[in-house]
């Protein structure tokens, strides 16, 4: 079994050669600061740069250290949410464009690698399965949604039709999705920091934020040097933590896992999932999954809330691949990792803005790939004078976690409910 290390993942083992960049020294003065290198910083940084600003983006560690370098790969559509659930919080009339936000997203994934040849292995086609007849009800109202907003490119799926496309007897049903799909998050990540940096962004890397200046003249100041600009965004999500209290307060850290199996033959591949599609099922506590280029199975679960990393993350992962594809019983684990994904409230982007001058977005549960590359371009066009679409995501309401410091132990007594559920039903 390999050993888990929560950043050296299969896709760090993997990933295409990138240019290093140096920490941030001495003063800089941009007309934005962006604060974190992931999708959502990378995404804003990039649209910013081309349309003429000036900006700076300061990390932590390095380029897709985060989420956006050690998640599933999966690109979803939509939000965690079904858009009649958004019309009841935001109002009907906002519906039509928190759809083309959600929609969008996956396309804007699209668009980017074919306009900056981002070498990440996309591929597309995305399977919702569910393991009891109750989830299938759920499934045929999603298709139903969506073809009410003009995506048609769907097939829902029973009996044989799902072992057409997952080669396990766990699921009765399936729906299937043409514009979603999946790919390496890593060299994705990469691949928008190179275009960015193409455009004229400054990225310093290994400068961990020591203090932010969020009133009229926002700044980012580290242990050695200070960004200076007329705009800031905060772009941390997840692993922001307590630098800023007022997003802290709103957002929940939850731990991901995933292993990645010893390179399968073609035939082990064709014979689990033929179509190359990316799975994940409809429980509360999901299981995600998919082929990587190579043919490994890569498989994530079992979240945790409690904080606590598990000490043999190959065992706690392994059982829920196994009991999916039994088949996969004593093939290698080569890669374990994990990392965090920022959750809200309502399992909602959270998306504002701070005093005049500073922007952020954050919490995206789960669905990040593609929606933190829309939030961060939201942001952009924000500071850009085009606002339609940042106006809508800001009616989301998110309140604080309750509890205070007792946070962490509430929500993880919560999700013991969903996983009893989940068990039970």
């Amino acid at each position: 079994m390999a050993k888990f290390d929560a950043t050296h993942s299969y896709y760090r083992a993997t990933a295409h050669d990138a240019p290093s960049h140096f920490p941030l020294e001495g003063e800089v003065t941009v007309d934005v600061a962006v604060l974190g290198a992931g999708y959502t910083g990378l995404s804003a940084a990039l649209e910013l740069a081309e349309a003429g600003y000036s900006v700076a983006v300061v990390e932590a560690e390095t380029v897709g250290f985060g989420a956006s370098g050690r998640n599933g790969g999966q690109i979803c559509t939509g939000f965690n949410k079904s858009m009649a659930q958004i019309g009841r919080m935001i109002g009907e009339e906002y519906v039509q464009t928190a759809w083309e936000i959600g929609d969008g997203a996956s396309k804007l994934v699209k668009d980017r690698v074919e306009k900056y040849g981002i070498d990440c292995d996309l591929k597309w086609g995305y399977l919702h399965a569910a393991e009891r007849k109750s989830q299938m009800s759920d499934l045929h109202e999603m298709q139903e949604e969506f073809a009410k907003f003009g995506y048609t490119e769907t097939e829902l799926l029973v009996g044989g039709d799902v072992k057409q496309r997952i080669g396990s007897d766990r699921y009765v049903g399936a729906l299937w999705e043409g514009r979603a799909g999946h790919l390496h998050p890593l060299n994705f990540c990469l691949g928008l920091a190179k275009a960015a940096s193409a455009a004229g962004v400054k990225i310093f890397e290994r400068s961990r934020a020591t203090k932010l200046n969020t009133g009229d003249r926002p700044a980012i100041h580290t242990a050695k040097g200070v960004v200076r600009a007329k705009h800031m965004i905060l772009a941390g999500n997840a692993y922001l933590r307590e630098t800023e209290p007022y997003l802290y307060r709103r957002i929940m850290p939850v731990g991901s896992y995933i292993i990645a199996t010893e390179p399968l033959s073609e035939s082990e591949a064709q014979a689990i999932l033929p179509q190359d599609d990316a799975v994940a099922n409809c429980n509360f506590i999901v299981d995600y999954y998919r082929l990587s280029a190579d043919r490994r199975m890569l498989f994530g679960g079992r979240a945790t809330y409690s904080g606590i990393e598990p000490k043999d993350l190959g065992s706690f992962v392994s059982p829920r691949m196994l009991r999916v594809f039994p088949r996969l019983k004593g093939v290698q684990i080569d890669h374990v990792w994990g990392g965090h994904i920022g959750i809200t409230v309502d399992r909602l982007p959270h998306l504002g803005r701070i005093g005049k001058n500073t922007y952020f977005a954050q919490g995206y549960a789960g669905h990040g790939l593609a929606l933190s590359n829309m939030c961060g371009k939201i942001l952009a066009d924000t500071l850009r004078g085009q606002a339609e679409k940042f106006d809508v995501m800001t009616r989301f309401k998110h309140p604080v976690f309750p509890g205070g410091r007792f946070r962490t132990p509430l929500l993880t007594l919560g999700m013991f409910w969903y996983r009893l559920r989940d068990a039970l039903a």
